[in-house]
């Protein structure tokens, strides 16, 4: 059992402004979390707790309060989180009806803080927008401009604006003079709703891009609102800088930390900082292209490129107060982003000046450490030696699940295991698989303690069931469990899209009003 202290709902809100490390984590499933929580708390579910709670917070002694409805789940996220050495725990008494009933704001929807952020910065800012009529008209008449779509590659090769160039976030002020020479070219800036494209335009304007730079009202699901065609599977990208273009973005983000107080730091000091991890925590993030981290990054670091990080800031730091460090190769990317971050509130946050000449580099993609995993007492077998008649059970997210799983298996969530068992076929002997088996592992260890069947785990996952040309199949079928897992996207959500998109829209628009309702997060402000 875990050694988890009470904290009320009032006692949390007085802590989330004492200036002390803290990480509010609700252990909910995502698409349940999705639909109504706190806003400054991450989520990261049982499920896949021991897979992602070291990324989020790395420190052990961190003060963690763990969040739920209530339904015994944060107790036991409390006791998997103390064997795992974590020993500051407490838990929101009542869950989130307790936060509730203390008269305090609940959100819907997910990455809210950066969301809100993203509205904020318009309205703050004033950043200028084109409707999608608007941008349809001027590709038609020929005139003088460029889209450039603001999200990572497999975002924007399953839709996006025709003509468009992808350019994620932090590379929109490194590329752009390269990808729009011409100062007369209109800069049309989008992504898929709002956030990515107003924080993308502004970034660029922030950095005094001579060009006309326009946010794309609603991106790529007002261009569809609107009646027009997306262009599917492109892989249009900026090409590496030029010597010029890296010119003119470093003396633009030299201005930008000045406005905005982006500091450096030198490899000493990010070494004593490492130093003292035990007592602080340090986030340490590789703000370039997924392709330049693979190919040599700074051992530790972990990869966020940057317009992900200010997108999605919920997803990579779970602890407020913490330093944060940004490296990559010229300072650019890692000064956009930071310029971002600290506007959002993160005070302690640094660009490492010459990290990546100065450090020794590491290559491959990103992993993470998980002994949890290599410690599960559970027995497993190959993709070629299924037991006759298992029942195999797979535990990934169930867009996963619905994209391509084992022919004839069933899908459960690996916390709603008790449950799931009610609905599963009897069988004597139940495989666990998952995307990489690794969470499998974990699983079926669960499984094992709740059922006298022989439990198994899948070798090497899906992905070794596929490797050995074994048979998959698509969709919704044999669920035993509902789809709480996943808060869809509007693309992914069933019924009229058009109608998913319209709700989406119209909770983003809304999302500057109730920030000011809830009041525990606070932008500093800046002079457009």
């Amino acid at each position: 059992m875990s050694t988890a202290e009470a904290i009320d709902a009032k006692a949390l809100r007085a802590a989330f402004d004492d200036g002390g490390e803290l990480a509010v984590i609700d252990v909910r499933e995502e698409g349940v979390f999705g639909q109504r929580h706190i806003l400054r708390c991450n989520n990261i579910p049982l499920s896949i707790l021991e897979l992602s709670i070291r990324d989020q917070v790395p420190r052990l002694g961190t003060r963690i309060v763990l969040v739920d409805a209530a339904e015994g789940l944060a107790q036991r996220a409390a006791a998997t989180l103390s064997a795992m050495g974590y020993n500051d725990l407490s838990i929101l008494t009542g869950g989130i009806d307790g936060w509730d009933a203390a008269g305090f704001e609940l959100f819907s929807g997910m990455n809210v803080p950066s969301k809100v952020f993203g509205e904020y910065v318009e309205h703050h800012c004033g950043t200028p927008n084109i409707s999608a009529e608007e941008l349809k008209g001027k590709i038609d008449s020929g005139e003088n401009l460029v889209i450039l779509d603001s999200r990572p590659m497999d975002e924007y090769h399953r839709m996006n604006i025709p003509g468009g160039i992808d350019s994620p976030g932090a590379e929109l002020a490194y590329h752009v003079r390269d990808l729009a020479p011409d100062p007369d070219t209109l800069v049309v800036v989008n992504c898929a709703g709002r956030t990515r494209s107003i924080i993308g335009a502004q970034s660029l304007i922030n950095a005094g891009t001579p060009n006309k730079v326009m946010a794309l009202t609603n991106g790529t699901m007002g261009w569809h609102l609107a009646g027009f065609e997306l262009e599917h599977g492109a892989s249009r990208k900026y090409d590496s800088v030029s010597d010029s273009a890296l010119d003119w973005s470093q003396a633009a983000a030299a201005q930008v930390a000045e406005k905005y107080g982006v500091k450096k730091i030198d490899v000493a000091t990010l070494t004593a900082w490492q130093g003292e991890t035990d007592d602080r925590t340090l986030y340490l993030f590789d703000v370039r292209s997924p392709e330049e981290y693979e190919a040599g990054h700074v051992a530790g670091a972990r990869h966020a490129a940057g317009g992900q990080l200010v997108q999605a800031t919920d997803k990579y730091v779970a602890t407020n107060h913490a330093r944060v460090v940004l490296i990559d190769d010229t300072g650019v990317r890692a000064t956009m982003t930071a310029h971002w971050l600290i506007q959002m509130g993160w005070t302690d946050v640094h660009v490492l000046d010459g990290g990546l000449e100065s450090l020794p580099l590491v290559t491959g993609a990103e992993t993470s450490d998980v002994p949890e995993v290599d410690a599960a007492s559970v027995a497993t077998v190959g993709p070629a030696a299924l037991p006759d008649g298992a029942v195999v059970i797979d535990v990934a997210d169930s867009l996963a699940y619905r994209d391509g799983h084992i022919a004839g298996a069933w899908w459960a969530i690996r916390a709603r295991f008790e449950d799931a068992l009610t609905r599963l076929p009897a069988a004597e002997a139940y495989v666990v698989t998952s995307d990489d088996g690794r969470l499998a592992r974990l699983a079926a260890q669960d499984l094992a303690a709740l059922t006298d069947a022989a439990v198994y785990a899948l070798e090497g996952g899906t992905a070794a069931w596929r490797a050995a040309g074994k048979a998959i199949e698509e969709g919704y079928t044999n669920l035993a469990a509902d789809r709480e897992d996943i808060f869809y996207k509007p693309y992914d959500r069933e019924g009229t899209v058009e109608d998913a998109m319209n709700q989406y829209l119209d909770w983003e628009i809304e999302l500057i009003n109730q920030i000011k309702r809830d009041g525990t997060l606070i932008f500093p402000e800046f002079a457009p």
